[in-house]
């Protein structure tokens, strides 16, 4: 990170020498991951209440969260590229700044489609923050800690699941659904002032460049090591996907079981982003083969727990969040390979995230039209996770043919 001040490793990161310590500009940045964590899970939750509003169908109403993710995959490039040579801590704010003008635009939306057009819209800033931040959050550690230091800004993420969905949920039925992009809005200002505040006042990278940013696009590692999660996290997010109907529709519970089922996973989450975090920094790649080897087995044995019942339901689901540990591991890896184009590939890894919150419903869906109960979602993930666990051996292998480890 050649445009972060070298004393930001100590926590020294303003003029004059001002102390600023790590932890606390690790908490301004998560602050933004939980607002970019409420908006997007809280969408599916919200997904009846703004349907049945502006009069739509909840299958119609379900292109609006695709038009998030679409963003997020559209805008982690771009403006990563078109950013090269802003100052990280101003592009942070300016990052935040539009995402809540956009979350206030589906706030305020008469129609679905203009509805569809701000979710897009609010989707643009989010893989750029992300890269950005966890830049930052890497720069102000020692090089051994820097993998926790990107755990803990998706802590905010995974925070996001566990209290941020159900407040929107309660905001909704005590308010309407626009309450909760309110919220969110908020929560973006909040940050921005928080980095404005505490974020390291570095200068920007003089021989920063779009160009070199695109050198990223070149570099094969890169590739492999965004395939590796797209495809190996979709495991995740098949089950997650249909965690209520599994809960309601195969076991036959109401919905508390649900919010129950759905906090287990947002602890499951915290816990393993954060202990996994730890682990990449004493070994990265084996933390890798263990998210993805140890998520296909809890995976493929989750259609036994389901026939169990809830509580060994609830055991599955909290240990299969080993995969959470994935993005933390990949994103550092992104980082240790990018070489000039750091910004570029940080911020490309959300957008390969999406393509995994895309990816693993799809592919379950395919089995559940088929005529199969909602469980066999764990056997898809289980696949798609051991593809996960093949595809990042095959990046090793070429990391190491071509002399890059």
């Amino acid at each position: 990170m050649t445009d972060l001040a070298p004393d930001c490793a100590n926590g020294l990161g303003r003029p004059g020498g001002r102390h600023i310590p790590a932890g606390t500009v690790i908490t301004a940045l998560a602050m933004g991951g939980f607002a970019i964590g409420m908006t997007e899970f809280a969408s599916m939750a919200l997904l009846p209440d703004f349907a049945a509003e502006l009069g739509v169908t909840e299958a119609r109403a379900a292109d609006a969260i695709s038009a998030y993710a679409l963003g997020v995959v559209v805008g982690a490039p771009l403006l990563a590229v078109a950013a090269a040579r802003f100052r990280k801590r101003m592009l942070l704010i300016w990052l935040m700044v539009a995402f809540a003008l956009f979350n206030l635009l589906s706030a305020l939306a008469p129609g679905f489609g203009t509805f569809t057009l701000a979710r897009f819209l609010s989707g643009l800033p989010h893989g750029a923050y992300f890269g950005v931040a966890m830049l930052v959050a890497a720069s102000v550690v020692p090089p051994n800690r820097k993998a926790y230091a990107v755990a803990r800004v998706f802590l905010g993420l995974t925070l996001a699941t566990t209290i941020g969905v159900p407040a929107a949920s309660l905001l909704a039925q005590l308010l309407n659904w626009r309450a909760a992009y309110l919220i969110v809005v908020v929560l973006a200002l909040l940050t921005a002032l928080a980095v404005l505040w505490k974020a390291p006042r570095t200068p920007a990278n003089p021989d920063a460049a779009p160009l070199k940013e695109l050198g990223a696009l070149k570099n094969r590692q890169v590739w492999l090591t965004l395939l590796t999660g797209a495809i190996g996290f979709g495991g995740f997010f098949a089950v997650y996907t249909y965690i209520a109907s599994t809960v309601q529709s195969t076991l036959g519970a109401d919905e508390s079981a649900v919010a129950i089922m759905l906090f287990i996973t947002g602890i499951g989450m915290t816990f393993f982003t954060l202990f996994m975090g730890w682990c990449a920094d004493r070994n990265l790649n084996l933390t890798a083969y263990v998210s993805f080897g140890g998520g296909a087995v809890v995976l493929l044995l989750f259609p036994f727990a389901v026939q169990t019942g809830l509580w060994a339901m609830g055991v599955a689901v909290f240990m299969m969040c080993l995969l959470s540990g994935v993005s933390t591991v990949l994103q550092t890896r992104l980082m240790n390979i990018a070489g000039d184009a750091q910004q570029l590939a940080a911020s490309l890894h959300h957008a390969g995230f999406n393509v995994a919150n895309a990816l693993g419903p799809f592919l379950a869906a395919r089995f559940i039209a088929a005529g199969y109960d909602f469980p066999v979602a764990g056997y898809v993930g289980a696949a798609l996770s051991a593809a996960g666990f093949v595809l990042f051996a095959i990046t090793l292998w070429d990391a190491r043919r071509s002399g890059v480890e």
